[in-house]
């Protein structure tokens, strides 16, 4: 998977609306992908929904899905059978393809939404993760800063010198 040219940057505060839509911020959906293409909704992490683009998500996924089934192909699919089937579980609904409106704004399914915690009038946080774009439920958001936040230098160390 490439390098993106310009990271997805920013925090946001927004709204599901009525119709279970969140605007995306123009500044992020631009790099994410233009009105009317397809982009993938995943569940990530409890109250946090990414919007990938979807050519880069589906690099991704087969990239991954390629180094499993060559793992299984060395023999070990007995052992790791109930690892597959969980595997298969989590992949067959983790994801959507969805697509960004006119005015930016994505559709949240209903099984997404009771994933990200939100319901219509309630605020989400947006924000730009270098190749994605994240909606949170603003508790879980507010955790997971403070509990990143702290490591922050030791992770910008680390990727400056791979």
């Amino acid at each position: 998977m490439a390098a993106p040219e310009q990271f997805i940057l920013g925090e946001f505060r927004r709204r599901l609306d009525d119709r279970y839509r969140v605007a995306i911020p123009g500044e992020l959906a631009e790099r994410l992908a233009p009105p009317g293409q397809e982009c993938i909704l995943a569940k990530e992490r409890s109250g946090c929904l990414s919007l990938w683009n979807a050519a880069l998500w589906q690099s991704k996924l087969d990239q991954r899905v390629e180094l499993i089934k060559q793992k299984l192909g060395l023999g070990d699919l007995d052992r790791r059978i109930g690892q597959l089937q969980l595997f298969g579980r989590l992949l067959s609904t983790r994801h959507a393809s969805v697509q960004l409106d006119k005015q930016a704004r994505v559709l949240v399914p209903k099984e997404f939404r009771e994933f990200l915690g939100a319901e219509p009038g309630d605020e989400v946080v947006v924000v730009g993760a270098a190749v994605c774009v994240e909606i949170w439920n603003p508790p879980a958001w507010l955790g997971y800063i403070q509990r990143r936040m702290p490591r922050f230098r030791k992770l910008c160390n680390r990727l400056s010198q791979s």
